[in-house]
């Protein structure tokens, strides 16, 4: 009874706005809508003198405790929703769902801020995480349609994306595209994180802050183009709204109860393949309402619209090696800009609600809805017709998905003493509900096409047969889950457990028959101690399960099966006495079970296998060296491979496109005083390891080394840079799914860009 009442709640959760958002979506992309955010609560209230006195001392000890403390640098309190201090952030509430210190947070936690996205200017998601430890970002080169990412080697951008604490899973071609530009720090989980979010990768989340309303008035306007003719547009307006008193007279105690942000940008213009723009356009307001010190309401909207085309797929001969007549460009183009599009439009509207019902207790709620669209239509790629002519086979293709998903996200945070033991108990309840259509064409009759003499101008051949793909797949997801951070003098342990209900049914599109459908249940667990030395020293070990119901069908249009995944994790984490950063080190062994890999031939699809291993080490270390310098560093080594498998053959065989090495380290340094006051200057190298094209392993996609640059300058109120990815244009394939499925990486790309701040 419990499980169907939960589970019909979080239907008509993602249901009811699907019509009437779904129509407004096809009539206009500027209605869109996202996430939430929260500025800081204020100083608390004192607590009246009778309240005082009856309630326990432990009590104000416990507030004291829970609330951030100030940061070695004067001025700056850092809050887990907020701006991180240079590249060093110290609190995050990824790993935990609580205010916490990273140095108290048993697991692999990673946080890139707002600094670092400005001085290294990532065009998109992935590129924000080209210097994490554990990240291979960029899985597909110079693919825009997407944000690809492997975390501890395993796929992480469809079931492992979350937007201030929220999933936003995609399956199919529904994926979803968040912004830059409202970024205020994007936070790296590593391992599996199950118990607090539900279902998600088993190698980690990547969980994007957004900006949230500001206290204090911003006013900021940037634009900037690259040396293929890309430009955009951006602006970023916020701070408070002053408020009219009840009795019309304005004497200033009513200001700073309501707060404003709205963020946007346009972007336009080619990218380094032939006929492929990259087009977004995006905006963000954000209102937050603090009527007063224990209560905070923010409501998040945003509404994007992208058109790009696919940059097709590629043999492993002419791009990793040469082919009879030598390479393939890295412009070509294989589709035809007559029939060719990928468009994306995409809205949401959420809120983050949070009350302190005491000194001791909080209540936050999360919610939020989404919406995408996406068509998918192109002549794509399908290896050589023949090779000694220069010509590659194409298929017909055509995708039309739309998806929505909701989330709600309850949570009651309880501290307490128990003797001499400090409590932050976490007790949660969260729904999800995600519906998808899926509609696919797949064909022939599209003609070859001349690698070095392309000829364009095709009209749009129609497709023969049926759609090999339309299913209406709904799921709905109810969890709880229960956390105890356990604190007793310098040990603190963190105890996690959670259970999900999930149903999944597959309908077809236009009767609504049910073709299949499954009940599942399962607990995940966490368990991790770490203790703080006095020296700033602090080793753990955590041990944790995952469970993921995966949405989508398997080349045989049946239900995916349940993903699950365990892992078991030490480390040590080191923040020197005296030292604005940190260093840390931590050894895995992942193993995920029911894995999805891709299948060989055409169209592309999916199975699942048996097991895929990952054990490693990772090593990070992020900086404020000094006021001008900051740093970067990680180094990432794992041995991937399939521990079980249908196919005898490839048990102990790495799967494709996933490198086993990764190296990257960045440093900026900015004149402080001087002549040369203002002037900056940052520079970063990256070592991304061989991988595989092939299942057995044969096929070998080079190691490739890259150097990026940046200078800026500040000038009173301005700001200019200039930022370079692969400085030294060097060509190389960044990773192949199968054979005839690879992609190039990122040429060399020159940002020139100039802000202004009043």
């Amino acid at each position: 009874m419990l499980r169907s009442a939960v589970l019909a709640t979080a239907s008509a959760w993602v249901l009811v706005p699907q019509a009437s958002l779904a129509q407004s979506t096809a009539q206009s992309s500027a209605q869109n809508l996202p996430s939430v955010t929260v500025t800081a609560p204020e100083a608390r209230r004192r607590v009246p003198a009778s309240a005082a006195h009856s309630a326990p001392r432990r009590s104000v000890q416990t507030a004291n405790r829970s609330k951030p403390q100030p940061q070695r640098n004067a001025g700056f309190v850092e809050r887990p929703l907020g701006p991180v201090h240079g590249y060093v952030a110290g609190r995050s509430s990824s790993g935990t769902k609580t205010n916490t210190p990273i140095m108290e947070t048993p697991q692999s936690v990673s946080v890139v801020g707002a600094d670092q996205i400005r001085d290294q200017k990532p065009n998109k998601l992935d590129e924000v995480l080209r210097y994490t430890a554990g990240v291979r970002a960029g899985t597909f080169g110079a693919d825009t349609r997407n944000d690809w990412w492997l975390i501890r080697g395993f796929k992480s951008d469809d079931v492992g994306l979350f937007l201030d604490g929220m999933q936003l899973f995609y399956t199919s071609y529904a994926s979803w595209k968040l912004q830059t530009p409202n970024m205020e720090r994007v936070e790296v989980l590593r391992g599996p994180s199950a118990v607090l979010y539900g279902g998600s990768s088993p190698g980690g989340i990547v969980n994007v802050i957004s900006k949230m309303p500001p206290a204090e008035p911003i006013r900021y306007v940037e634009t900037g183009v690259n040396n293929f003719g890309n430009a955009y547009v951006g602006f970023d307006f916020g701070g408070p709204v002053a408020t009219q008193p009840q009795d019309g007279k304005h004497d200033g105690k009513q200001d700073g109860k309501l707060f404003y942000r709205v963020v946007g940008q346009v972007q336009n213009g080619p990218t380094q393949v032939n006929f492929t723009p990259d087009n977004n356009y995006f905006i963000a307001p954000s209102l937050t309402w603090k009527p007063d010190a224990d209560t905070t309401f923010t409501v998040l909207a945003s509404a994007t619209k992208q058109d790009t085309r696919g940059i097709n797929f590629l043999p492993y001969v002419g791009t990793v090696t040469n082919a009879s007549f030598g390479k393939i460009p890295t412009s070509f183009f294989p589709g035809d800009p007559n029939v060719d599009k990928f468009t994306r439009e995409q809205e949401m509207l959420g809120y983050r609600f949070e009350r302190h019902l005491t000194d001791d207790v909080t209540f936050r709620q999360n919610a939020r809805f989404a919406h995408v669209d996406i068509t998918y239509r192109g002549y794509v790629g399908n290896d050589y017709a023949n090779q000694a002519t220069a010509t590659l086979n194409r298929y017909n293709w055509y995708a039309k998905n739309t998806a929505n998903q909701a989330d709600l996200d309850n949570q009651l945070e309880y501290r307490f003493d128990t003797g001499p033991v400090r409590h932050t108990m976490l007790f949660g309840v969260d729904l999800k509900g995600y519906q998808i259509d899926d509609y696919q064409l797949f064909g022939g009759g599209v003609p070859p096409i001349s690698i070095l003499n392309p000829v364009y101008g095709l009209s749009d051949i129609p497709f023969a047969g049926d759609p090999f793909r339309n299913f209406r797949i709904t799921q709905k997801q109810a969890g709880t889950y229960l956390q105890d951070q356990m604190k007793l003098g310098n040990f603190t342990l963190v105890m996690s457990g959670r259970n999900d209900w999930v149903e999944t049914t597959q309908n077809k599109r236009f009767t609504g028959a049910t073709v299949a459908s499954r009940d599942d249940s399962r607990f995940s667990g966490r368990a991790g101690l770490i203790y703080n030395f006095d020296n700033g020293i602090a080793p753990y070990v955590s041990y944790s399960t995952s469970y993921n119901p995966i949405i989508g069908l398997d080349a045989q249009n049946r239900l995916f099966l349940p993903e699950t995944g365990k892992q078991a994790e030490i480390g040590v984490k080191v923040a020197p006495k005296g030292f604005d950063g940190y260093f840390t080190a931590s050894f895995f062994d992942l193993k995920r079970q029911n894995v999805v890999t891709t299948t060989v031939t055409a169209p592309v699809l999916q199975n699942q296998t048996g097991e895929v291993t990952s054990r490693g080490i990772e090593l990070e270390a992020v900086a404020n060296a000094t006021k001008e310098l900051k740093l970067i560093g990680a180094f990432t080594a794992y041995h991937l491979f399939n521990s079980r498998d249908l196919d005898p053959t490839l048990v102990g065989k790495t799967p494709t496109n996933t490198p086993e090495i990764l190296v990257s380290g960045w440093a900026d340094y900015t004149f402080k005083d001087g002549p040369l006051e203002g002037f900056g200057f940052g520079g970063g190298v990256r070592y991304i390891g061989s991988s595989w094209a092939d299942t057995v392993n044969t096929l070998e996609v080079p190691a490739v080394v890259l150097g990026d640059l940046a200078l800026h300058y500040e000038w009173q109120n301005w700001r200019t840079a200039l930022n370079v990815i692969n400085l030294t244009d060097k060509i190389y394939v960044a990773s192949c799914s199968v054979p005839t499925s690879c992609f190039y990486g990122d040429r060399r790309r020159v940002t020139a860009s100039v802000s202004y701040t009043w």
